[in-house]
């Protein structure tokens, strides 16, 4: 038996060994897949901080880009340098049959009319930024994709509004190398003038400021139902806006929205300003609409000529000869006289309507440096557009139309435009049912007094109180235009 059991074991001998060398096997095999796996994660990771430095690069190539196109860059539209040398009915904008593009980027070749604004983009739109031991380069591109020149509503300046597809490219080069390429679009729209009963320029506390049974609602001038020898009015449409805080009370009721960059409701103070701050009963009916960027307008253009800064008075005493006006300009007397401003414009001081006077404006430019009625005094529109530009020269309050009562039957804003560059004050108020569009970005204007104002108010703080109502024409938001706030509208990034 103890033989036969020796005999059996001797066939074992060895398996140790196999076994051992299995398991050394394993191990091995463990541990280089732990050295795989750990140089796999250092590669990863360098590859991640290279692909992001390279993205970085990129995004400041279009950042470059941007910058110059918005601060530097000179438009087309000069002598040298026409809107006649670009194809504007296609997208991308051509010159001689090939999109229109600035680059600094290699491999991408310019194709621009002016060369002087081909070489400046290049010198702008390329760089390098140091990376710890390294660095990363950037080059970018700019496409035209359309183009387009306009005059702002108020301005005598043609404005030429641009769409670009701007592409940036980061790089980093040697042993281990990354490319990032990153799209973006710039553009700029062109926006109604008024889409708003009342908007306020500025940014701060009380822009806006309703009180005391304030109403905004809405019509169309051109399909309108009168009633009371006055249009229907919608309650909705009267929407209003700031770049600042509405302040409302005293049960004053926006029939629409308020749109502004601020956000929140409440008390308002400075380093603080909220969007909307309500008491007495107060509504905005169509909530508050949050823009993306405060709205910039640009100042309307100065009376050419500029107006004396004399004092007219208009009144039963008067005559066109005092006035200082031609008979092609002027006609009437014993307390009512009309200014034809048809064939030039009728430039004047400061002109007084008082005692009862009645004035009749007929279409045409009226350089005035102020106006003011008092008395009981009428100003008529008698046909349209009346355009009435106002220097406001070492005058507080430019245009006064308190003291009387001012008509526009048609009861189209549009045929009636008060246009004021300074930082004066605009004032009507007086019970009168006015029809017109006040555009003075940088003044304040007050409305007050139980008026009725049919058309849209644009100031840098709008000051409405006492039953006002304003009533604005939604036929205006397709009738007169302005350039916008340039804006990214798309983002997009690959890597190479």
């Amino acid at each position: 038996m103890t033989r036969r059991l020796r005999s059996n074991r001797s066939h074992e001998e060895g398996a140790a060994l196999i076994l051992a060398v299995l398991f050394v096997l394993a191990l091995s095999a463990v541990g280089s897949a732990m050295v795989v796996l750990s140089r796999t994660e250092v590669l990863s990771s360098l590859n991640y901080r290279m692909m992001s430095q390279s993205r970085y690069a990129a995004e400041s190539g279009v950042h470059a880009a941007i910058n110059h196109l918005l601060l530097n860059y000179p438009k087309p539209g000069t002598v040298g340098d026409p809107l006649a040398n670009y194809d504007t009915t296609v997208s991308p904008v051509r010159f001689n049959g090939q999109p229109v593009v600035l680059s600094a980027a290699t491999g991408v070749a310019a194709n621009y009319p002016n060369a002087a604004a081909q070489t400046a983009f290049a010198a702008a739109a390329q760089g390098t930024l140091p990376v710890g031991s390294t660095s990363v380069s950037y080059q970018a591109s700019a496409t035209l994709l359309s183009m387009r020149a306009i005059t702002s509503y108020g301005t005598n300046v043609t404005t030429v509004v641009q769409t670009w597809s701007i592409t940036g490219v980061g790089s980093i080069t040697g042993v281990s190398s990354s490319t990032v390429e990153v799209s973006a679009v710039l553009e700029q729209q062109i926006v109604p003038a008024y889409t708003y009963a009342a908007f306020a320029t500025n940014a701060g506390c009380g822009a806006l400021s309703f009180a005391g049974g304030v109403h905004t609602d809405s019509y169309d001038s051109s399909n309108m139902t009168l009633v009371g020898g006055y249009p229907a009015t919608d309650n909705n449409g009267g929407n209003v806006g700031t770049n600042g805080n509405l302040t409302e009370s005293g049960g004053s009721i926006i029939n629409g929205s308020l749109s502004t960059p601020r956000a929140g409701v409440g008390n308002c103070k400075s380093g603080a300003v909220t969007a909307l701050t309500q008491n007495g009963g107060a509504t905005v009916t169509g909530g508050v609409v949050t823009l993306p960027q405060s709205v910039t307008y640009p100042a309307p253009a100065l009376p050419d000529p500029m107006p004396p800064t004399t004092v007219v008075t208009v009144n039963s005493s008067s005559t066109c000869a005092s006035i200082g006006l031609v008979a092609a300009q002027c006609s009437g007397g014993a307390n009512e006289f009309t200014f034809n401003a048809s064939a030039s414009a009728v430039s004047l001081g400061n002109v007084n309507v008082v005692g009862g006077a009645t004035l009749h404006l007929t279409a045409g430019d009226y350089n005035f440096n102020s106006l003011t009625l008092a008395g009981g005094s009428h100003l008529i529109i008698d046909s349209g557009p009346v355009v009435l530009n106002v220097a406001g020269a070492s005058i507080a309050t430019p245009v006064d139309l308190t003291g009387g009562t001012t008509a526009n039957t048609t009861f189209d804003p549009s045929l009636f435009r008060i246009q004021y560059a300074g930082t004066g004050t605009v004032m009507l108020a007086g019970g009168a049912h006015v029809s017109a569009t006040i555009y003075a970005p940088n003044a304040s204007a007050q409305l007050t007094g139980g008026s009725h104002f049919y058309g849209s108010v644009l100031a840098a703080n709008v000051d409405v109180n006492g039953g006002t109502y304003i009533h604005y024409d939604r036929r205006l938001g397709q009738t007169f235009y302005t350039a916008g706030n340039n804006m990214l509208t798309s983002f997009t990034w690959k890597k190479f």
